[in-house]
């Protein structure tokens, strides 16, 4: 898309403004570039209200004017969420926010973050996978240019009526995994994963077909999970996390290339390690909105014990051996990366 007269540009806006309206930050027709954004979440989504219109905002602002963001939530320029990015390297679009579990092993350096157990804070795990991706990731994302990546809170347990503490209270359950390494992990644990996509899980869970999910309170008010569910059990504060997706903000290396060196320059300001680290914060934030609506419905809520977590991570490290093989395969030193990355995430935690 980049490269495109201004004139081309606004008649392609016309042109997919019968089939979707865009939310636009700013006047489009002021602009000396208008960057397209892709993304899978509805309008009302804590991502697109918190993080991708102020932040659109804020690069219109600094550009004065001359670089106009429009937003398509809901996948409303077509598609399926996977193919988010794709639709980036393809200059379908200018800018994607992609969930990277979402085409497994296509990107695997960065789905490394959401191997089980890979998460502290969401903040200082997003610092740490941006530090890995530049580490090892450079070649990641061929013709796009990353602008932020990062991972959501670590997720948590939500069950209809079984409290989890231990291991032995997973035997048999049966819980809608949130990816295929997950699965492994919560196979192994002695539970039987069910792999829904979370548009379908509410069903599953008000029907009874699954016991539980794993997912972070962020996802709460979007699901009603807090009357579905009235067990939450979450590993205790201060070591890991159950799991994380992980995310990239990626822009068409064309769009970014085509524009003059002052504006890349108001892009280059609002993206990088710093923006990553925004974006964490912002997950970590998202938490209290879900975990209110469960506290306020009187649900109960169990910690998982450090050292209980410490002893399922011992016990799936199978699945983390297997990714390994996998990034051996891709051509990488796979343990050498798995153990930077547990460098970084415990660096930044700390």
């Amino acid at each position: 898309m980049s490269g495109f007269s201004v004139n081309r540009r606004q008649m392609l806006g016309i042109m997919g403004g019968a089939l979707a309206a865009p939310a636009i930050i700013g006047k489009a027709r002021a602009a000396e570039v208008t960057l397209r954004l892709h993304h899978m979440l509805p309008p009302v989504a804590p991502m697109h209200k918190a993080f991708f219109e102020p932040w659109s905002k804020t690069i219109r602002e600094q550009s004065d004017g001359r670089i106009d963001i429009q937003i398509f939530p809901a996948m409303q320029l077509g598609g399926k969420p996977p193919q988010l990015a794709e639709q980036v390297a393809n200059n379908v679009v200018d800018i994607a926010w992609t969930l990277t579990v979402y085409t497994p092993g296509r990107y695997p350096i960065s789905e490394t973050l959401s191997l089980p157990f890979m998460v502290t804070t969401a903040e200082a795990t997003s610092v740490a996978m941006h530090k890995f991706m530049d580490e090892f990731g450079q070649d990641e994302y061929r013709g796009m240019k990353p602008l932020a990546y990062h991972v959501h809170a670590g997720g948590k347990f939500h069950m209809r009526d079984k409290a989890i503490e231990n291991q032995a209270d997973l035997d048999g359950l049966q819980i809608r995994a949130p990816n295929q390494n997950v699965g492994k992990a919560l196979s192994i644990l002695g539970a039987e994963p069910v792999f829904f996509p979370v548009t379908e899980m509410a069903v599953g869970l008000a029907n009874g077909v699954i016991d539980g999910t794993c997912l972070p309170y962020e996802v709460v008010p979007a699901f009603k999970l807090h009357e579905l569910t009235s067990v939450h059990c979450a590993p205790a504060e201060g070591g890991r996390g159950l799991y994380a997706n992980s995310f990239a903000l990626l822009m068409a290396g064309n769009a970014y290339d085509s524009m003059p060196d002052d504006l890349k320059a108001v892009i280059d300001a609002n993206s990088g390690i710093d923006l990553s680290r925004q974006i964490g914060k912002q997950f970590d934030s998202f938490e209290s909105v879900g975990y209110k609506m469960c506290a306020d419905r009187g649900n109960k809520f169990v910690e998982i014990p450090k050292d209980e977590i410490e002893r399922w991570q011992s016990a799936t490290q199978p699945v983390v051996d297997e990714w390994i093989e996998t990034l051996n395969d891709a051509g990488h030193d796979g343990k050498a990366m798995i153990d930077r990355l547990n460098q970084l995430i415990d660096a930044e935690t700390a």
